[in-house]
């Protein structure tokens, strides 16, 4: 009996002395967010596709207003947006009071065999990533797959990924929509004038 108590002890247990029933301690209070000053036990929703790219860069689809409490727990300090329809006023709105910074790069979203990704604007897009002055930095588009998945695969070129990992790294958040057209411009995708901004980082 007393090896039990012992064990039950340790496990965060006490022992009733009268009935020797073990009497459960209080639960500790669950683990909460706590934002403008008020604990809240509600659940974080990351946006759809939600990832971690490096250290102060992420990924995602749109994000919806249920993800705001989340995306507030990363302290972004810029979002690069790639679509061309503007930005909803309640995400413009969140940007605002949470001082965060837009750069919108305007790509259209079609479907093979009319996909074409311009190639000045994800240069453009990836001297604004490469800028730590912008991070911490969220990367989306709509479903954070196609688009969002071009702009990353160029930035791990510049990190000197093989082609192969790259690809790979794309094919996990595209799966069975995954397109021949955003492989082949990854692979075309010439890094090599952006390499001095990928050295000052």
């Amino acid at each position: 009996m007393k090896l039990e108590m012992t064990v039950k002890q340790r496990n965060g247990d006490s022992i009733d002395e009268e009935t020797g029933v073990p009497r459960l301690l209080p639960a500790a209070p669950p683990l909460c967010l706590v934002g403008d000053d008020v604990a809240s036990e509600e659940p974080l929703h990351p946006p759809v596709n939600f990832a971690m790219v490096e250290d102060g860069i992420y990924r995602s689809g749109f994000p919806e207003a249920s993800n705001f409490r989340f995306l507030k727990t990363l302290k972004l300090h810029s979002i690069i947006y790639l679509c061309p329809e503007p930005y909803p006023q309640a995400n413009v709105e969140f940007l605002k009071s949470n001082g965060i910074k837009l750069f919108q790069f305007a790509i259209e979203g079609s479907k093979e065999p009319f996909v074409k990704i311009p190639e000045d604007t994800i240069r453009e897009a990836l001297k604004v990533l490469l800028d730590e002055r912008n991070h911490p930095l969220l990367i989306h588009c709509r479903r954070g797959k196609h688009r969002t998945g071009c702009l990353v695969g160029c930035y791990r070129k510049l990190q000197k990924w093989r082609l192969a990992s790259v690809i790979d790294e794309y094919l996990r958040f595209a799966a069975a929509k995954a397109r021949v057209s955003d492989q082949l411009f990854m692979e075309s995708f010439d890094v090599s004038g952006l390499k001095p901004l990928a050295r000052a980082c």
